[in-house]
């Protein structure tokens, strides 16, 4: 946890709804949720949780870089350590609490059961040094994963190493452009829709290619004749996430595939928004020749925090000769991890380890637990919920499309005009109501976007709380409140933060304030 250089959180001294009189103790707690100060103002400066009896002999070998002066750490019990951390994460919103409406990043319910299997010593304790004749569970499981993640994508090749969205990006270019030095053909230009995915133009950057922009028609979709326009010789790759970041499906996506291909050039599809369909469309159909799978997202496996995640990325047959190694490969003796397969222009390795298991595990096993029928449920789901919510709202907020959507549904702040209320402050005002924000202000390409993800995994009855809560702060804002919106929020253990200086200036470091 991130240290500031304060003392105990600003607290409001009264509830939104409560009368004057009604304070709060700053000792005390609210309700059952406990006020919590710094670790550094918690514990004494003389005091140990642990008791250990003075050594008869200094047995250090560090000579003179021993420590002279005290090590500067706060000495607490174990019970107060537990509760600081304990109460720590009880001011944390979590999908375990209520709906989290997150936009682009798939929050949603990780079922226990692909917990406890991931927790099971076969999968939980192996280390990736280990012999592969002590590990053949764990790759027979890695191949399993593969063959689902092929079958559902309809590609002949997967590349599991890949951490992350980004990480399989990166996996995916780097492949595009080995196939085209193959070849002799080195190319210098990528082509990126304007409403993509940020770490999109970021990666193909990274890789060395020169990124170009394509434009978005009126209905929020790939620009056909501007993509053409921009098409040419030196063109490497096109990079379309499909559904977009305006939760729409690229109606045109068969001929953008085969547009990029009379160039020459490959197709990179963005994954990211696979869960919305999942068992009902194959990428391969689409013409797509590289595309990352977020485990951490379509297949329910925890997401957020820094991670750890997982972003498989499926390859054509055009590209799977350049996948990185290794591969799992079949033997004599088993399974084994090979670093060259017959056939194989590999670019080389991807990072130091395969993967992460443990990711692998839980996107098995909700598979698994899930079967054919099941993933095609969650993609019609994750569709309906998105459009239930865009019906609700509808007559309270500016949808920045018309039509049905995909798995989320895209707002504007058309609606906000003239209230003197902005996204961000209706967002706040959302913290108050026990609903973290929706994304914010993204795709670009909107504005003042709201992008409201809710996931197949929330029931009719969440959404209507949720649908609810939203309606009601919209007739808010609409009617003149708006002083409410600017103070907001005024239940969250802090009050609103200048998240700007925050991020450019953080206090990562606590001082004891001057007597």
């Amino acid at each position: 946890m991130s240290m500031a250089n304060v003392g105990r959180p600003t607290r409001p001294e009264t509830d939104i709804d409560a009368p004057a009189s009604a304070t709060l103790s700053i000792l005390g707690g609210r309700g059952l949720l406990q006020p919590e100060p710094l670790l550094f103002e918690l514990g004494g400066w003389d005091k140990t949780g642990v008791d250990l009896a003075e050594p008869a002999e200094d047995g250090s070998d560090l000579g003179d870089l021993v420590r002279a002066e005290p090590i500067g750490l706060a000495g607490l019990s174990e019970p107060e350590t537990l509760r600081h951390y304990v109460r720590l994460s009880q001011k944390n919103h979590a999908i375990d609490l209520a709906l989290y409406p997150l936009g682009s990043c798939t929050m949603k319910h990780n079922p226990r059961l692909n917990e406890k299997m991931a927790r099971l010593a076969g999968f939980g304790d192996i280390h990736p040094l280990q012999p592969v004749s002590t590990i053949q569970g764990a790759l027979e499981l890695m191949d399993s994963l593969a063959h689902w993640l092929k079958t559902l994508t309809g590609m002949p090749a997967v590349a599991l190493t890949p951490k992350a969205g980004a990480h399989g990006e990166l996996c995916g270019l780097l492949a595009i452009r080995a196939a085209h030095e193959a070849r002799g053909d080195a190319r210098k230009r990528v082509l990126v829709p304007t409403s993509a995915h940020g770490t999109n133009p970021a990666t193909a950057a990274f890789v060395g290619y020169v990124v170009e922009e394509i434009a978005q028609t009126a209905d929020g979709r790939v620009d056909l004749a501007d993509l053409e326009a921009k098409l040419g010789p030196d063109v490497a790759a096109i990079m379309v996430t499909n559904p977009n970041t305006c939760g729409l499906f690229e109606r045109d996506i068969v001929e953008i595939a085969r547009l990029t291909h009379s160039a020459g050039a490959y197709f990179y599809c963005d994954g990211a928004n696979f869960n919305a369909i999942v068992g009902r469309v194959r990428p391969a159909d689409l013409g797509v020749d590289a595309m990352h799978i977020n485990l951490h997202k379509t297949f329910s496996t925890p997401h957020g925090g820094g991670g750890p995640g997982a972003g498989p990325v499926v390859l054509s047959e055009a590209l799977a000769p350049f996948a990185p190694a290794p591969w799992v490969v079949h033997g004599k003796e088993g399974l084994t991890l090979a670093e060259h397969v017959e056939g194989s222009q590999s670019f080389g390795r991807l990072s130091a380890f395969h993967g992460q298991m443990g990711m692998y595990v839980r996107a098995l096993s909700y598979m698994m637990s899930h079967g054919a029928d099941g993933l095609r449920q969650v993609a019609e789901d994750a569709v309906l919920n998105a459009n239930y919510i865009k019906a609700r709202l509808g007559g309270v907020m500016t949808a920045a499309f018309e039509g049905p959507c995909m798995h989320e549904a895209l707002f504007d702040d058309a609606w906000l005009e003239g209230t003197g209320v902005t996204t961000l402050d209706f967002a706040k005002a959302m913290i108050d109501e026990g609903f973290h924000p929706m994304t914010m202000y993204f795709p670009l390409v909107v504005h003042g976007a709201m992008l409201i993800e809710p996931t197949e995994t929330e029931s009719k009855a969440e959404l209507d709380r949720f649908c609810d809560v939203l309606a009601a702060l919209a007739a808010a804002a609409t009617s003149g409140q708006a002083e409410r919106f600017r103070a907001a929020p005024v239940q969250a253990p802090l009050r609103r933060l200048d998240e700007t200086l925050a991020a450019r200036k953080p206090k990562l470091k606590w001082t004891p304030e001057a007597a």
